[in-house]
């Protein structure tokens, strides 16, 4: 198996000015106190047991809210190979999966693989061992604050304000790093070759876009960080979602995540 990593084909650039004062009222969102849980399942359509890890994450959102969890569904491009090509994966999401199982006891990456705050866990089907993992990172006093506002700009993009406030590096060394991410839910495939062939695959938070880390300030103080993101015309606005999270580069730890659905309504 080989490992590629490609880069986003959605296009992030500077956003022009703060977000209208009515936007960030109605379609913004603060991180709790305590640390949310960032659940990541690493997925495909080519692989005959990712339908249950599917449906499993599909319920997430529903039994956990927002100030518990964010889940995330990452399909890798690794099964393509034996004749589906699976219209929502990434090189960059295989790349990924490899690099946090070099943080795991076995570094052998498999779907459906989950990772709940970067560590990996495998019992996530066992209610009871998912939730003490869950408790364990809930109850943890969030050590970082991330603000969410965003507002429609021009068709086909988002305009996202945030604020991350981030712990000053205590030896001088800064590897926090702040990350976006675009989602989208309620999506359909019927599958027509392949392991899966001839079922209708159903699936939610499925990850559209990963912006590429940037560094966020050594010295404690919050940061603030506009873009543009634009929107592929095939993504449906109505479903999608935003997340952000604060990751430490170094130890592998998330310190906060924090999500949304995206605005619909435009804003002028």
């Amino acid at each position: 198996m080989s490992w590629h990593s490609l880069a986003s084909p959605l296009f992030l650039a500077l956003a022009c000015g703060a977000l209208d004062a009515a936007a960030a009222s109605t379609c913004q969102r603060s991180s709790p106190p305590h640390t949310v849980a960032l659940v990541e399942l690493f997925t495909s359509e080519g692989c005959s047991s990712c339908p249950p890890a599917d449906r499993w994450l599909s319920t997430l959102a529903a039994r956990y809210g927002p100030e518990q969890l964010v889940p995330l569904s990452l399909h890798v491009d690794y099964w393509d190979y034996i004749g589906w090509q699976d219209r929502f994966a990434q090189a960059q999401f295989s790349e990924r999966q490899r690099q946090l199982g070099q943080r795991s006891p076995s570094p052998v990456v498999y779907t459906p693989e989950v990772f709940v705050g970067m560590r990996e866990l495998r019992g996530w089907h066992d209610a009871a061992n998912f939730e003490q993992r869950l408790r364990q990172i809930n109850r943890q006093p969030a050590r970082a604050d991330i603000r969410l506002a965003m507002k429609g700009g021009e068709a086909g993009a988002l305009a996202v304000d945030a604020q991350f406030r981030a712990p000053a590096a205590e030896d001088g060394r800064n590897s926090l790093q702040g990350v976006f991410v675009l989602y989208e839910d309620r999506l359909e495939s019927p599958v027509r070759s392949g392991e899966n062939r001839g079922a209708t695959l159903r699936h939610d938070h499925v990850v559209r876009y990963w912006s590429p880390p940037f560094p966020l300030r050594a010295d404690g103080t919050p940061q603030t960080v506009r873009r543009t993101l634009e929107l592929d015309a095939e993504w449906n606005r109505t479903k999608l979602g935003l997340a952000a999270l604060i990751h430490d580069n170094r130890t592998g730890e998330v310190l906060q995540a924090i999500s949304l659905p995206v605005c619909v309504a435009t804003v002028r």
